[in-house]
This record gives C-alpha cells, sequence and structure tokens, in this order.
C-alpha cells in the first residue's frame, strides 16, 4: 500500500488508468455567448451525476472518469463537464473559470434538469468541490428540488489559507506546475484579446497568489485576490446548504491547511457530513476495493444511494 501524502496525491494521477468507455460529446451555449463542453456517459434517462473537476484539470482526467465509471455502474448517468477554457479549445470570451463561477455550474444543471433528469447529484473534488459548495449553499431554499444531494473531496474551503499553502517551500512542485498551465491560458487569452490583457504582467507571477491577484480575481470582476478569495470561499457558503452533503478532506492532502477542516463549525450542522480520513493526499484515495474502485468511488456511491431513489 503506497504511504505518504505526495505519494498519495502523485501516483493516482500518473499512473491510473481507466478503462475506456463510450461516452457522448455535447457543446452547449452560456447566456454570455460562450460555451461548455460536457462528456455524457449515458445509464439513465431519469439519475444523474453531474461531476466537476479541479485546478486546471478537465473531463478527462482519471479521477472524473473513475468516478463516472463508478456511477454508471451503479444505473446512474454521470456527466462530466468542462470549465471554460478546460476542454479542448479555449473558450470565447474574456473571462475563464475561477472557484466561485457557479453560473456556469448552474448551467449545467439546468441543462441536464432539461433534459428530463428528476434526480441529480453533484460531486466536485478540489476546485471543484468548492464550486459545488458554492453553488448548493448560496442557492439554499432556492435550489431546484431535482439536485437531492452533493459532494466535495479534497476541498479548499478557505481560498485564501489553501493559496498561501500551496506556496509553501513543500509544495512547490505543485505551483510551479499549475502556474506554467494557468500561464499558458493568459497566453492564449492575450492572442483573443491583445489590448485587454498585460503579458508583462506574467514576469511577476511566481505563485499563484499573485496570479490571482493579477488575473484571475480582475479579470472576473474582483477587486484582486484577497477580494476574489473571501467571495468564492465555500466556507461561507456552508451554514446556508440545505440537501444532503459529503464533504471529504484527508488529513494528509498536502494543499489543505488547518483552515479546511472546520469540525467545530460542522460538527452540529443539520445536512452536512465532514469526514477526513487520515489517508488519501489530494483527490488520491487510492485505495482500492475488490471491484477495482478508489475509496472515494465507493464512497460517493453509498453516500447517493442513500439520497437517490432507485424506484423511478
Amino acid at each position: 500500500m503506497v504511504r505518504g501524502q505526495h505519494l498519495e496525491t502523485i501516483i493516482p494521477g500518473a499512473f491510473r488508468r481507466v478503462p475506456n468507455v463510450p461516452y457522448t460529446s455535447e457543446r452547449i451555449q452560456t447566456p454570455d455567448d460562450d460555451f461548455l463542453d460536457l462528456d455524457w456517459y449515458v445509464k439513465s434517462d431519469h439519475k444523474a451525476v453531474i461531476i466537476s473537476h479541479g485546478l486546471e484539470g478537465s473531463s478527462q482526467r482519471e479521477y472524473m472518469r473513475g468516478m463516472a465509471m463508478k456511477m454508471i455502474s451503479k444505473g446512474y448517468t454521470a456527466i462530466c463537464w468542462n470549465y471554460r477554457g478546460c476542454g479542448t479549445e479555449i473558450n470565447r470570451q474574456l473571462r475563464m473559470y475561477h472557484s466561485g463561477a457557479t453560473d456556469d455550474l448552474d448551467t449545467v444543471v439546468r441543462h441536464v434538469l432539461s433534459r428530463g433528469y428528476q434526480q441529480i447529484a453533484l460531486i466536485g473534488f478540489s476546485l471543484g468541490g468548492n464550486l459545488t459548495l458554492k453553488y448548493v449553499g448560496e442557492k439554499s431554499k432556492d435550489l431546484d428540488q431535482g439536485i437531492r444531494c452533493c459532494l466535495a473531496f479534497s476541498t479548499p474551503l478557505d481560498l485564501a489559507a489553501a493559496s498561501k499553502r500551496i506556496s509553501e517551500w513543500d509544495n512547490w512542485i505543485y505551483e510551479i506546475r499549475f502556474l506554467k498551465m494557468l500561464k499558458s491560458k493568459i497566453r492564449q487569452k492575450h492572442d483573443q484579446y491583445p489590448d485587454k490583457v498585460d503579458l508583462d504582467a506574467l514576469r511577476s507571477c511566481t505563485t499563484v497568489w499573485q496570479f490571482d491577484n493579477i488575473f484571475t480575481g480582475p479579470l472576473h470582476g474582483f477587486l484582486n485576490a484577497r477580494d476574489y478569495y473571501r467571495q468564492c470561499s465555500s466556507i461561507h457558503f456552508l451554514a446556508s446548504i440545505t440537501i444532503p452533503s459529503l464533504i471529504v478532506n484527508a488529513k494528509n492532502d498536502p494543499f489543505l491547511p488547518k483552515e479546511c477542516y472546520p469540525y467545530q463549525l460542522l460538527e452540529h450542522h443539520p445536512y452536512i457530513d465532514f469526514e477526513s480520513p487520515d489517508h488519501g493526499g489530494h483527490v488520491g484515495f487510492l485505495t482500492i476495493g475488490n471491484n477495482g474502485f478508489y475509496w472515494s468511488e465507493d464512497r460517493a456511491a453509498e453516500f447517493i444511494s442513500r439520497h437517490i431513489s432507485t424506484d423511478l
């Protein structure tokens, strides 16, 4: 058994190979004349699971496909979606994606509901976990009744604290990788909007916080990184969640500081179960069951089965 926070984080992403299963790709339009790309793994015509990826991820990451395979094995249709700019081509608008862009998640949810799905679960990984929890919390009692439960794995509930954590010395390899990919997207945006994107500012971005301060925040209507983190951190929306929800943050997650383990805040929450297993790393959870699925996939299926009826 692999042990260690970095091994448990890196090995699943680097070496896992999920079997290929047929899926259908769909491009849907957003209200502001942009697009989102969805991958459909169709198994049911009334029960669906919408799965949201992490920072610089995509619908085709192994953890996304592994979760989709688990869901279809249980009779649910799985929809893995790409944030703006995370699919096969850059998006059209100046804005891209960020940790609080719940309007795009809402577009996906409404589209799935329009296809006749009556019971829906939401699953998010890392940034996608923050996005999912924020969405459910800000909608609160106005959330569509078709959304029956939500799950979040390896979630940076406090974005400011998590941004500082990713810049600590033991996480340098992750930060360099994220910055390389994020800067590549900014260069593509400059090609589209040369008068609105300052490439010279990229040189001063040596941390994720600096990138968010110069680009992510201002490009999406926030004053700076601190304002962006404050408005979008899902920890501020947990109290308003009114559907069954599961948050799983491994104790040895190298990306998450103590602020992302709000035990006291959630101890008596009527709708949220907060779990912090000793192992799992960041979006790892590679303990494999007898069926070949990862622990997180088995846990998600068990939780969803308690809240989505099999009678329809």
